[in-house]
């Protein structure tokens, strides 16, 4: 027979026991369990869609609606496991992947280190695209031609994307931060860097040049590699990534040694290229764009851009053509 002592004793850690167990079984689950709702995840993203906005052009409200639709508020597996917000296939991707059922079994979707990641390289496969080039013809407010625009160049395959992405945009009421300006979101820390020009021809000593080694994506335009500045980077720190002078990333990026390095701003590991992307002849300038902006954003000289339109000035009036080729 037990003794009653211990007997006493067994029961009081059985007890407890119990008690320990069942209310650590909903911390568990509840921590298992995280769903984001629309509104969260708007309010989450929201401040990265206006800084995208005043980089690229891309109506917030559209970035935003995009995020959306294509990521179930961030929830679906592709979002989840790949930080892919905007289901960019791989197409000429070179960097981690994931497949996944959509159209067909098994296809090939780009994979990125992290949300911000998704956001920016959605702002660069519309903008570096020709088929989406019209596009950024139209109004920054101009939501609904956007969304049309999108559709008919085949972004999805859902007959009702247009729709869908407008009657998100007007329930949620996302075409309010197309009209907000970089001072209006948050985290100020990436807000876009001021227009600048101009071309520094001199060279740099030796002692600009060390060496580390950090692992990035390298990307092309207009068949020339870059990379995105992230934060903390500089023309220096990136120039010893790649094994380059300080002074050659300069000018391979048509900028002044002076020049601070905006976070999601391009850097050009070689030197750009003559003329534009084959398809691309022309580019309509939008409000607050500069000459060298427009030969980062598709990969031309800035001296080549000059050459191929005599007499524009470095800030051209909104609504001028520039031939790229």
């Amino acid at each position: 027979m037990l003794n009653p002592c211990l007997y006493k004793a067994f029961c009081l850690v059985v007890c407890v026991l119990q008690v320990h167990v069942s209310s650590a079984v909903p911390i568990l689950s509840s921590g298992a369990d995280i769903h984001l709702t629309r509104k969260q995840y708007i309010e989450k993203y929201k401040d990265i869609a206006v800084r995208q906005m005043h980089r690229y052009g891309i109506p917030a409200s559209i970035i935003l609606a995009q995020g959306c639709l294509e990521s179930g508020n961030g929830n679906s597996r592709l979002a989840r496991e790949a930080n892919n917000h905007f289901g960019i296939k791989c197409h000429d991707w070179e960097g981690d992947r994931i497949f996944h059922d959509d159209d067909q079994s098994g296809e090939c979707f780009r994979k990125y280190a992290s949300a911000e990641d998704s956001y920016y390289d959605h702002s660069e496969f519309l903008s570096t695209r020709p088929r989406y080039s019209d596009l950024f013809l139209l109004d920054r407010t101009d939501y609904v031609g956007w969304a049309h625009g999108l559709k008919k160049a085949g972004y999805a395959t859902n007959p009702r994307y247009a729709q869908l992405l407008i009657n998100l945009i007007e329930n949620h009421n996302l075409h309010q931060y197309d009209t907000f300006l970089p001072e209006d979101t948050t985290d100020q820390w990436q807000r876009p860097a001021p227009a600048r020009y101009g071309k520094y021809t001199g060279d740099l000593p030796l002692e600009d040049v060390f060496s580390i080694s950090v692992e990035r994506r390298v990307r092309q335009t207009n068949g020339k590699r870059y990379v995105i500045a992230q934060p903390g980077d500089t023309y220096r720190s990136l120039a010893a990534e790649y094994g380059l002078f300080k002074g050659e990333l300069i000018r391979y990026n048509d900028t002044r040694r002076d020049d601070a390095l905006a976070v999601g701003e391009k850097v050009y590991l070689e030197r750009k290229a003559k003329k534009g992307p084959k398809g691309v002849s022309t580019w309509t300038t939008v409000a607050g764009e500069t000459l060298h902006y427009v030969s980062q954003r598709f990969g031309i000289r800035l001296e080549s851009l000059r050459r191929l339109n005599p007499g524009i000035e470095d800030r051209p009036a909104p609504g001028t053509v520039l031939d790229l080729r």
